[in-house]
């Protein structure tokens, strides 16, 4: 630029000379041509050889270059200015910028920018993402200022609550009360059979929706230190999952659910639903905050029940005692078996059971004691025959944990940093930490707003055939209470029925219209080697007819998972049908309850000689042919070959 110049000033009074004496010659020529007779030559411009001679093509040589000089001089100018202002404009927009001016219209930026920018929206959706090494080096220039959001430099919480400051949407054409198993269920239903559905779910937990049986089953027995936080197992046949239904990528920003053009599934954390207008088609939050719905779901499941003793002790005492139901509670749990010495167990049914079972194993290693006291005779006594409870009982004493049957809490006190349980029967219990395993209360928190029916005798919301408890609202999962059609009115706590009640639900929330008479099953394992599926009434204090035979390799929850390919095995039971089964040839030896050796067998349950309930011991992937066994609802003679369709004595 420096060298333009210096020509241009040694250009410049020449050739403004010359373009003066060119217009000077032009305009005496012009007034010339008016008085010159013709053929008479015009005056030259200059003196010297008539006809231009070399001046002439000097002074048009000069006035190119002068041309060509000015205008490389500005094209030049221009484009420094130009680029000066692009980078003007770089260094402001690298400056921090505040929440409230981050959608302002974005300047021209680098494509490190760009997707700086790109990472922070994405982690407005909370979901398990790699955090950057801080040993890492920078690729930004070392003069350029660049000022990195501080998310993107602490690792994100695998799943988050919802930040509070987010703008709900104001209507959901689909609200779904409850982040568990049967609204997540019923969300994938909707959007199967409306895929433009948008389907907003309110949770007051601070997770998406999980399955909860691994919380006291295959959790536990992780070998990965971290268990607690990626929240990832190893299921019996070794292949590993989360324990999420689906990763955050999943679902769609709340505030995004209005605009969405194909619709989605967002999932509001962390806030509840305490009010319901069931005229005006409106919930209120416990934030005052207020949605309206053109259809609604409730699937609040259930809150665990504690013993009156417990919650009378004291604040001590109820510190030291957990509830067990959600994840932080897994957590909970898991930490305090690491830092004490004792720990209690009260309840003797399905979820004392597991956890018993899975700390157990642990006090091998670590020396923990575990005990279980529950006021049955034996394990599941309310569940099981009292000579496959008794056997049962043995089992879990085989795994480590002190069994104390027959106890019935009188009082529980804080006494030198030790808890202590003082039984009826005078027993005295010293334990560090207590577990109460007694039960589940349905969560029926609306009903009196909404002016809905609780069922007197099982609790939860009474449904219809359609699960329906008005006309634009349903109920699914454990707080439903539904007529059976062969059973009665019943209402069920376990994962399959959430899975397939939530299902149908989002079906007739879509007008399915259709009826529900699907007869759910639910499963439990003492650990990878026991485990039993059980369909209908299955009460101890019904007549029972047992049919057992020799257990081989493959009659474990291991193999079983195995050779369904799933660990939660209700998701290959619920989708088969059983319509001939076809029996065993092999002849079914005499019932033998007396024996000690119950490897696997089917257990039937009557109610006026007709079978109302099924449990299959260490028998697994024949649900079909039990659900069929109950729907027929037929009186049998001989229960011997009914046993023989479930083939248990093949090997």
């Amino acid at each position: 630029m420096l060298k333009c110049r210096t020509v241009w000033k040694k250009l410049a009074p020449l050739a403004r000379a010359s373009s003066t004496l060119c217009r000077q010659s032009a305009r005496r020529a012009g007034l010339n041509n008016g008085r010159t007779p013709a053929g008479t030559p015009a005056v030259p411009m200059s003196t010297g050889p008539q006809g231009g001679g070399r001046e002439n093509h000097l002074y048009v040589l000069l006035v190119g270059a002068a041309c060509i000089g000015s205008g490389l001089y500005t094209y030049k100018t221009v484009k420094e200015d130009q680029q000066r202002y692009q980078d003007r404009i770089a260094e402001m927009s690298s400056r921090p910028h505040k929440a409230t001016t981050e959608k302002a219209a974005v300047p021209i930026q680098s494509k490190l920018h760009a997707a700086k920018a790109t990472e922070t929206e994405a982690l407005t959706e909370p979901g398990p993402q790699a955090a950057p090494s801080p040993e890492e080096p920078s690729s930004q220039a070392p003069n350029t200022e660049v000022a990195i959001p501080s998310e993107t430099t602490e690792p994100p919480q695998a799943v988050d609550s919802t930040p509070a400051s987010l703008k709900l949407p104001s209507h959901a054409p689909y609200l779904l009360i409850g982040g568990g198993t049967a609204s997540f269920a019923a969300a994938r239903s909707i959007r199967a059979r409306d895929p433009g559905a948008r389907v907003l779910i309110v949770t007051d937990e601070p997770d998406l929706p999980y399955m909860r049986p691994p919380l006291s089953k295959e959790l536990w027995f992780s070998d990965d230190p971290s268990v607690t936080e990626t929240l990832r197992f190893k299921q019996w046949n070794g292949k590993e999952r989360s324990i999420y239904f689906q990763p955050p990528s999943f679902y769609i920003n709340p505030e995004e659910l209005d605009s969405a053009e194909n619709g989605g599934v967002a999932v509001f954390t962390g806030k509840k639903v305490v009010h319901m207008d069931v005229r005006g088609n409106k919930v209120k939050l416990d934030d005052d905050t207020e949605i309206s719905y053109d259809k609604c779901l409730i699937a609040t499941g259930g809150v665990p029940r504690n013993l009156q003793v417990i919650e009378r002790a004291g604040e001590e005492v109820l510190k030291r005692t957990t509830l067990f139901r959600k994840i932080e509670d897994f957590k909970t749990l898991d930490q305090v078996s690491r830092n004490v010495k004792s720990i209690t167990i009260i309840g003797g049914g399905f979820l004392g059971s597991e956890l018993a079972c899975a700390l157990g194993r642990r006090s091998t290693d670590s020396g923990l004691e575990v005990i279980q006291m529950f006021p049955e005779k034996g394990n599941m006594g309310k569940v099981l025959p009292e000579y496959l409870s008794n056997w049962t009982t043995e089992k879990v004493k085989k795994e480590g944990v002190k069994i104390i049957s027959e106890a019935l809490v009188k009082s529980v006190t804080s006494k030198d940093d030790m808890l202590e349980i003082k039984l009826k029967d005078g027993r005295l219990v010293k334990t560090d930490h207590i577990v109460a395993a007694v039960g589940l209360e349905p969560n029926v928190d609306l009903a009196k707003s909404a002016g809905l029916e609780v069922d007197s005798d099982f609790g939860g919301y009474r449904v219809n055939a359609e699960l329906q408890a008005r006309s634009n609202i349903w109920v699914a999962g454990d707080a439903a209470c539904f007529y059976d059609i062969r059973l009665g009115r019943r209402r069920v706590e376990h994962h399959d029925h959430a899975v397939v009640s939530g299902r149908l639900a989002g079906e007739n929330m879509t007008g399915a219209s259709k009826p529900y008479w699907h007869q759910s099953m639910f499963w439990s394992d003492l650990g990878p080697d026991i485990g039993y599926e059980a369909i209908g009434i299955v009460d101890s204090s019904l007549p029972t007819v047992a049919v057992f035979a020799k257990a081989t390799a493959k009659d474990t929850p291991k193999a079983a998972t195995e050779q369904s390919g799933t660990g939660i095995r209700s998701e290959s039971e619920t989708e088969a049908t059983a319509t001939s089964p076809v029996a065993s040839s092999t002849p079914a030896p005499a019932v033998e309850q007396n024996k000690d050796d119950y490897g696997k067998g089917v257990i039937f349950y009557l109610r006026d000689k007709v079978v109302v309930g099924i449990i299959l011991w260490n028998v697994f992937n024949r649900m079909p042919i039990a659900r069929k066994i109950i729907k027929d609802g037929e009186e049998h003679a001989d229960l011997n070959e009914v046993a023989k369709l479930f083939n248990i004595h093949d090997d």
